[in-house]
């Protein structure tokens, strides 16, 4: 079997030996692993498709009629890939996130979405279409309605960020999650985890590539394992409840673009970094299931492939990490695409002692202000918070 890096699920091939390096390509929307096997003196190329159908068919056999006239929906931050967990690992944090309220609205035309309002702080509100097929909440209710067959309804939504933009926090996905699932909650929720996280991933699609370790937590909340993506195939990983787990979260004034981020990966990669990565990512599900919480802050730390890649971009980023395990904390990466960076430890007084340390290693090695953020593991994902029933 072979193991692609950009997609975490397995794939056959005729191979029998083992070969590096590995060769990584996109085309047209796929991502291509082609393992070079001096044995046989040929290359093995294996094509992983991460594209979507283009069309998306009704899912319900009849549109449904609204149940409520207005609904609004909370969706969480997430912290995507944990360190060598890159576009399969993520998981859901509490206290922070995004807000999407939806209403019936006979001015909007059936079958369509009318942003009214985009609120929030910072540089969340002007840099945000209100075109519903140019934004994140816009483009996955778009998905849902579709879906659902909505052909005669039209909405109003309004967004309320709670999240920077370009954070590394899951910016987008907790606004497609919130409205993905207002839309399905508006029409009596018929849909479930997979289609709505399906949904959201166009939006993401869109915005910064067809990965689900922001999407899927948001949605179902606690830790979320992708094991493919055709067909999305999802494994929610159990924290035990009992066990007390903290999110530090360091952000900096300073923004780090997704795509930018991921066109700093490598093209290629040696068999011994793939195979150590492979390993410590099987590591932090397993200390993950077991509540061990040691042994997942120092897989967490252990990425040897996108971590050395994107942390020279993050100015003080090397420092931050030293910063945060020398004050204590089981583990320290960087948080999705960054420039967050995120430390894991059991007590909240402790968090919010690691969390000083890391603003100022930010402001001394980076020369970039930051501010700290101690939270929970959100363990629910994206909810309704109120609705008005008709």
């Amino acid at each position: 079997m072979a193991a692609c890096f950009l997609c975490p699920c397995p794939h056959p091939s005729s191979a029998s030996a083992s070969a590096s390096p590995l060769d990584l390509k996109e085309e047209g929307g796929a991502i291509c692993i082609t393992i070079a096997i001096p044995t046989h003196r040929r290359r093995t190329r294996i094509r992983c498709n991460l594209s979507v159908p283009s069309k998306t068919n009704a899912i319900t056999k009849t549109e449904p009629h609204p149940v409520c006239t207005s609904v609004k929906a909370f969706a969480p931050a997430t912290v995507a890939n944990l360190g060598p967990g890159f576009d399969f690992l993520g998981c859901a944090v509490d206290g922070l996130g995004d807000t999407v309220s939806l209403t019936v609205d006979p001015h909007v035309h059936p079958g369509e979405i009318s942003i009214s309002d985009i609120s929030g702080t910072g540089n969340n509100t002007t840099r945000l279409s209100k075109n519903p097929l140019w934004n994140c909440a816009g483009i996955a209710a778009l998905e849902v309605m579709k879906m659902l067959g909505i052909r005669s309804v039209g909405l109003s939504l309004s967004l309320q960020k709670g999240l920077p933009l370009g954070s590394g926090l899951g910016s987008s996905a907790a606004s497609a999650a919130a409205a993905a699932v207002a839309v399905n909650e508006i029409f009596g929720n018929k849909l479930g985890v997979q289609e709505l996280v399906l949904a959201s991933l166009k939006s993401e699609e869109k915005v910064s590539g067809y990965h689900a370790d922001n999407v899927a937590p948001a949605i179902m909340g606690g830790f979320v394992l992708i094991r493919n993506y055709e067909p999305l195939d999802l494994i929610q990983l159990t924290f035990p409840a009992e066990k007390e787990l903290f999110f530090v979260l360091v952000t900096p004034e300073f923004e780090a673009p997704t795509k930018k981020m991921r066109a700093a990966l490598p093209s290629e990669i040696g068999m011994p970094h793939h195979v150590w990565n492979c390993s410590q990512a099987g590591a932090l599900v397993a200390s993950v299931l077991q509540g061990d919480l040691p042994a997942l802050g120092k897989a967490l730390s252990s990425d040897k492939i996108v971590e050395p890649r994107r942390a020279p971009l993050i100015p003080g980023m090397e420092g931050v990490k030293r910063a945060a395990l020398d004050a204590g904390a089981f583990g320290c990466t960087i948080s999705g695409a960054g420039p967050t960076a995120v430390a894991v430890i059991d007590d909240e007084r402790k968090g919010m002692e690691i969390g000083e340390r890391m603003v100022e290693a930010f402001l001394k090695e980076g020369n970039l202000k930051a501010c700290a953020n101690v939270k929970h593991l959100d363990r629910v994902g994206a909810r309704l918070i109120s609705s008005t029933r008709i």
